[in-house]
């Protein structure tokens, strides 16, 4: 065999082996970067579920304080309702036959808390019925007096009012709890 040929069998044998190794590592490097890529891609599917999970887990917070919301917003809608509806019947009675024992009352338990009474004020629909039952004391209509009495010591120094929304004013924080339990149920 001719050198030439040697030679060029040779330089043909080394470039093969050349191409082969270099097909070899680019196998590799692309096998890397496949693992690589995988990896990538799992981490981010697995930030993308954590991130889907938190969304869901605060939609559905988000949805439970709304209807927790919606509850209350009705619960106390439905309170103000329920005191606002005992207002007003409370408001009438002062036109019911039994009105004149319960002003009577109203007006002894000033007597009871002032001692000595000058005047007593009422709203002007009242009047009549109040100079029946406190025939002793002086009568004076007032407009702001609503369902009651207001009682006035002597000079007018001090007094008290005792009227029915105005216990009802005083009972609402205690009773509130009970009424908003019953529109509840």
């Amino acid at each position: 065999m001719r050198l030439d040929t040697i030679l060029e069998n040779e330089a043909r044998a080394e470039i093969e082996q050349i191409r082969a190794e270099g097909r070899a590592r680019a196998q590799e490097i692309i096998r890397a970067a496949q693992e690589r890529a995988q990896a990538q891609v799992e981490s981010q599917k697995r930030t993308l579920d954590g991130q889907l999970q938190a969304g869901l887990v605060r939609a559905r917070s988000g949805a439970n304080l709304e209807v927790s919301a919606a509850r209350l917003s009705a619960s106390d809608t439905g309170l103000q309702r329920a005191f606002d509806l005992a207002a007003e019947q409370l408001r009438g009675v002062t036109s019911a036959p039994e009105y004149r024992e319960i002003l009577s009352r109203l007006i002894s338990e000033v007597r009871s808390t002032l001692g000595t009474v000058e005047a007593i004020e009422v709203n002007p629909r009242e009047a009549a019925i109040a100079r029946e039952v406190a025939p002793d004391l002086e009568v004076r209509e007032n407009p702001a007096i609503e369902g009651g009495v207001r009682g006035i010591t002597r000079g007018g120094k001090s007094g008290v009012t005792n009227t029915l929304l105005g216990r009802l004013a005083r009972v609402r924080e205690s009773i509130a709890p009970q009424v908003a339990r019953m529109l509840a149920e």
